[in-house]
């Protein structure tokens, strides 16, 4: 694979370290689970209806990483298409595919440059995969040129009011750390990866200019039930539940 840009590069070297740390322990339960939850708090996709019907629909997983998320929808009777940019991450899921006798494409692409023929999916998901580790500005256009006419985009990525709550080293505190103005592109201290962190304005004028017209906003607190994330501690609990430390985007092919 070629033409990878600079960011491409470093977060695909972050996510192969990532996957011999945690990714690849946690993926055969992820693929395991009965009920689809998104975040880090498992919030129930049954609570919201954020992700409408999907049976018989083909749907691009555009940064699917270990494609779990791929699976939930395939076993829903979807017909999806996994592209992530880092050979570990799907080296595993393709691992997980034959323990649980699922099978679907696996693509190695950045989300930024989609060997893929344009207007061939009906929906296009990103589960903190495109949706933070590549350049808006270019995934989402490729997601526009892989949807059909009418076809829906779906996202989940980190609430802009954590991003601005968040230090250089730890969870969102009571206290705006960075400013709004000229949010986008992060490289946080001491991490290989490069993020994208559009605010709502910014991120709602460029989905607005690519094609799309943003249907819900889903801002997303714990379950009652929740409970401290295991291996992922970006947001406490305690925040969570005063303020949303994630968000769902909904967006559909206008034009």
């Amino acid at each position: 694979m070629s033409g990878l840009s600079d960011d491409a590069l470093r977060n695909r070297d972050g996510w192969t370290k990532a996957n011999v740390d945690y990714t690849d322990a946690q993926a055969s339960e992820a693929w395991s689970r009965v009920e689809i939850t998104w975040g880090v708090f498992g919030v129930p996709e049954a609570s919201l209806a954020s992700l409408g019907e999907v049976d018989g629909l083909d749907v691009v997983e555009l940064g699917c990483g270990t494609a779990y998320v791929s699976a939930w929808l395939a076993r829903r009777g979807a017909r999806p298409v996994g592209v992530d940019v880092t050979p570990a991450q799907l080296e595993t899921a393709r691992r997980c595919q034959a323990e649980h006798g699922l099978a679907f494409p696996l693509v190695e692409a950045s989300a930024e440059d989609v060997p893929l023929p344009s207007e061939s999916f009906d929906l296009a998901v990103s589960e903190y995969g495109a949706s933070i580790w590549c350049d808006p500005h270019r995934w989402l256009p490729e997601a526009h040129r892989l949807l059909r006419p009418g076809g829906r985009l779906w996202f989940l990525r980190n609430s802009t009011l954590s991003i601005l709550c968040m230090p250089d080293d730890g969870p969102p505190g009571e206290k705006l750390l960075r400013p709004q103005r000229g949010l986008g592109r992060l490289a946080w201290p001491g991490d290989e990866g490069v993020e994208w962190q559009l605010p709502h304005g910014e991120l709602f004028r460029l989905l607005r200019r690519t094609g799309f017209d943003v249907v819900d906003l889903v801002e997303l607190y714990p379950p009652d039930d929740a409970v401290a994330h295991e291996y992922y501690d970006a947001f406490s609990l305690e925040w969570s539940r005063r303020w949303p430390s994630e968000e769902i985007w909904v967006a559909t092919k206008s034009r």
